[in-house]
C-alpha cells in the first residue's frame, strides 16, 4: 500500500515558507504522510507574473502588515523572529545546494538551518562562508558540495525545477499539492496533510 503523500513547494527567502518549513515534518510524520520536498525561487515566478518585485516589497502597507503578522505568527508556533533587515534576502546558492540535495536526508534539516539563520537570527546565508559553516554543522563535507551546486548540471536544474513550478501555476511559497490538488499558504499546510490522508488508497 502507498503511503499518503504532499509535495512541499517552497522557497528559501519567503517568511511565510519559514513556518511551515519548521512544522510540516511533525505534523507529516503525525499523520502518517510522506513529504517531498521541491525548493524552487520565486523570484523567476514574479517576472514571468510581470511583477516588478515581491508584493510584500512592492506594497508599503502589506509590508509593514507582513512583518507584524510574521511576529504574531512565530510567536503562536514557539518559532524564532529577528526581523530580516535585508527582504528578499538573497538565498540563490543556498537554494543550489537544496535543490543537489534532493535525495540527501540531510535536506529537511538544511532548509531549516538557513531559514533559521535567516528569520530567526538576521544573518545572511548565502556567502560560501555562511554555506559552509551550516553544512559542516550538520557533518556534511563542505567543499564538494559547494563545488557540485555551483556546476551548470546543477544550475540547470534549478532552472527546471522553478519552470515546474511555473508549469503547475505556483505563484507563492509555499505551496502545497496532493495530487493535482493546490494548498497555497502556510495556513493551509494541515488541509493539505488532510487531503492527503483522504485519497490514500
Amino acid at each position: 500500500m502507498t503511503a499518503p503523500s504532499l509535495d512541499f513547494w517552497f522557497d528559501l527567502a519567503s517568511h511565510y515558507s519559514y513556518l511551515s518549513a519548521m512544522r510540516i515534518d511533525e505534523l507529516a510524520t503525525r499523520a502518517g504522510v510522506t513529504v517531498r520536498w521541491r525548493p524552487f525561487l520565486l523570484g523567476p515566478i514574479f517576472d514571468a507574473l510581470g511583477w516588478e518585485a515581491p508584493p510584500f516589497v512592492a506594497q508599503k502597507e502589506k509590508g509593514v502588515y507582513v512583518m507584524r503578522d510574521m511576529e504574531r505568527q512565530c510567536r503562536k508556533y514557539a518559532l524564532p523572529w529577528a526581523p530580516p533587515s535585508e527582504f528578499p534576502r538573497r538565498a540563490l546558492l543556498a537554494t543550489r545546494v537544496a535543490v543537489l540535495a534532493a535525495d540527501e536526508p540531510w535536506l529537511p534539516t538544511w532548509c531549516r538551518a538557513v531559514m533559521l539563520r535567516n528569520f530567526g537570527e538576521d544573518r545572511e546565508v548565502d556567502s560560501p562562508e555562511a554555506i559552509s559553516a551550516m553544512l559542516e554543522a550538520r557533518g556534511v563535507e563542505a567543499a564538494p558540495v559547494l563545488a557540485l551546486a555551483l556546476a551548470e548540471d546543477n544550475r540547470q536544474r534549478l532552472r527546471e525545477r522553478t519552470q515546474r513550478a511555473r508549469a503547475l501555476g505556483i505563484f507563492g511559497a509555499p505551496t502545497f499539492f496532493v495530487g493535482k490538488e493546490m494548498f497555497w499558504g502556510n495556513d493551509r499546510l494541515e488541509d493539505a496533510i488532510v487531503e492527503a490522508l483522504s485519497t490514500a488508497p
